[in-house]
C-alpha cells in the first residue's frame, strides 16, 4: 500500500510541476522574441553636445552650446519618437564668466511624428513645446541630422523662428542613421 501511495504522489507531483515548468519554459524562450524588434525599425537616434555654428550671429556674437537627444522609430505604418534640445549661453560676453554656459536661452521638447532617410541624413519632423527663444506650444519643428560622431552636423528649424535655422556642430556624442542596410 505504501508503494502505491508513493507512486501516486510522484504522479501527482509530476502533474502539478509540469504546467509550472511549461510556463517557465515559455517565459524563457519568448524573451528573445519579445526583445526582437521585427515590427519596430530604428530610423535615427543620438545625442550629445553641440555648438551652434555662428552662435547668436555676427552683430552681437555669443557662443551657444546645446545638449540634445533624439530618436525615431517606425512601428507598423507610423513613426514615433522624441526630440529634446536645451541651449545654453554664457553668463557674460567677456571676462571670467564668458565660459560659464549657465543661461538657458531655449529649450525644445517635442514628439517626432515623421522621418525620412536619404543616405547618411535623416529629416525628423514633429511638434514641440519651446521655452525661451521661439517660445510656443505645438510648434512645428524640423531636425535634419547627419550620421557621425564629433564634427558631424545637424540643423534645427522651429516654426516660431523659420528664418533662423540653428546650424549645430557635434562636439561630443554620436548620431546614428539607419537606412535599412
Amino acid at each position: 500500500m505504501t508503494g502505491r501511495w508513493n507512486s501516486s504522489r510522484r504522479w501527482l507531483f509530476a502533474l502539478l510541476l509540469a504546467p509550472v515548468l511549461l510556463a517557465l519554459a515559455a517565459i524563457i524562450y519568448t524573451r528573445p522574441v519579445a526583445g526582437h524588434e521585427s515590427e519596430t525599425d530604428w530610423i535615427a537616434r543620438g545625442g550629445g553636445t553641440t555648438l551652434i555654428h555662428g552662435g547668436t550671429g555676427p552683430s552681437a556674437f555669443t557662443p551657444v552650446l546645446t545638449t540634445l537627444s533624439f530618436f525615431a522609430k517606425r512601428s507598423g505604418g507610423s513613426v514615433t519618437g522624441s526630440f529634446d534640445c536645451m541651449a545654453l549661453a554664457p553668463e557674460a560676453g567677456t571676462g571670467s564668466k564668458s565660459a560659464q554656459f549657465t543661461v538657458n536661452v531655449m529649450y525644445v521638447v517635442g514628439t517626432v511624428e515623421d522621418a525620412t532617410v536619404n543616405g547618411d541624413t535623416a529629416t525628423l519632423t514633429g511638434h514641440a513645446s519651446i521655452t525661451g527663444l521661439g517660445v510656443g506650444t505645438n510648434v512645428p519643428f524640423t531636425f535634419v541630422v547627419r550620421r557621425g560622431g564629433p564634427g558631424t552636423t545637424a540643423v534645427l528649424t522651429v516654426g516660431t523662428l523659420p528664418a533662423l535655422p540653428f546650424h549645430e556642430v557635434l562636439l561630443s556624442g554620436n548620431f546614428e542613421i539607419f537606412n535599412g542596410d
